[in-house]
């Protein structure tokens, strides 16, 4: 019965106490972390410490300096750009007015066109209407003329 209690304990041990497996691979990872892979990451920090500063010194000045001249020039050219988009609209805008000038003339000698016709045709009907006065007129006075003949006869 001791044998089967001390081979119980062994498989149990086996298989639920797990402290020589972790404590073997926590000696593992020292090992490759410090001892197989040396200084080989603070190397890599350094390499990309100097590769920043490298950077920061020389790359970021050039690119900003390259940046204000381009940004210049685009500005300028901007600015002559809107110059020109401000001038074509001052173009078409007079354009505009002078097409509704042009318009609102049209329409105004059309109406003095039509008011001249209408004066015409005023003028017409009173010389006409006059014409019948004058010969209304005529023929009274006609007719006075032969009653006062009878009258300065008697």
């Amino acid at each position: 019965m001791e044998k089967i209690a001390k081979d119980v304990g062994d498989v149990q041990s086996r298989l639920l106490d797990h402290r020589p497996v972790i404590q073997g691979e926590i000696r593992y990872f020292v090992r490759e972390f410090e001892e197989k892979r040396g200084f080989r990451e603070t190397r890599l920090l350094d390499n990309l410490n100097k590769m920043v500063v490298e950077t920061n010194e020389q790359a970021i000045p050039k690119c900003a300096e390259a940046m204000h001249s381009h940004l210049c020039d685009a500005l300028t050219r901007l600015e002559a750009a809107n110059h020109m988009i401000q001038r074509i609209q001052q173009r078409e805008l007079e354009a505009q007015q002078s097409s509704n000038l042009q318009a609102c003339e049209d329409r105004r000698k059309a109406e003095w066109e039509e008011f001249m016709k209408e004066q015409s045709r005023r003028r017409e009907a009173i010389d006409e209407e006059q014409a019948k006065a004058v010969g209304r007129l005529s023929a009274q006075y006609s007719e006075m003329e032969k009653d006062l003949a009878k009258f300065s006869t008697f």
